[in-house]
């Protein structure tokens, strides 16, 4: 299984003006850097939660339709934008969306086939499979942008790895984010 982002995020879930008030700090000179570690906290946060926080499309490729149906990695789920496989001729094939339904019942979601219906018959080789979808939040839940600015501030505070005062995990701040977690 292999999953990647396609369309990377556009759009911060911390904008450059909520990070400069809550670091306290009323000039531009630092705005690069502050843009940098927006876009730094946000990837850690969606690795720590295994979730999309900015809107972004992704592609996950599988070697063949699971019996079970397609896990869909890094919730929430926006939209399904293709099911492309490899036929057993090796000609590649797109499902129409009314070949398959998602199952937003639980995180993360699957993809499954239509009611009545199977998966196709897909070629036997690597990523035969590939789901393109768009995943991420509209709105960002105030938990995980209060850990953004959090973390925001800390690595504004603390540019060197090797220091006197390293920064140190805080499990308050870690808390914030417990709820939305993907697990299994």
């Amino acid at each position: 299984m292999g999953l990647r982002v396609v369309i990377a995020p556009t759009v911060e879930p911390v904008t450059l003006e909520e990070a400069k008030l809550h670091l306290r700090v009323e000039h531009d000179a630092e705005d690069t850097l502050i843009s940098s570690l927006i876009s730094a906290a946000r990837g850690q946060c969606e690795h720590l939660l295994e979730r999309a926080i900015a809107r972004q499309t992704l592609m996950l490729a599988i070697d063949e339709f699971p019996a079970d149906g397609i896990r869909l990695p890094w919730p929430p789920i926006v939209t399904i934008d293709s099911l492309a496989y490899v036929d057993v001729d090796g000609i590649e094939q797109t499902m129409p969306p009314a070949g398959y339904y998602l199952d937003e019942a639980q995180e993360p979601c699957w993809l499954l086939p239509a009611y009545g219906s199977s998966w196709p018959s897909a070629r036997i080789e690597a990523n035969a499979v590939r789901v393109t979808y768009q995943a991420g939040y509209a709105e960002c839940p105030a938990e995980i942008k209060g850990w953004l600015l959090l973390t925001i501030g800390t690595l504004y505070a603390t540019r060197e790895s090797a220091s006197d005062r390293p920064a140190q995990p805080s499990p308050f701040v870690d808390r914030l984010i417990d709820r939305w977690r993907v697990y299994g």
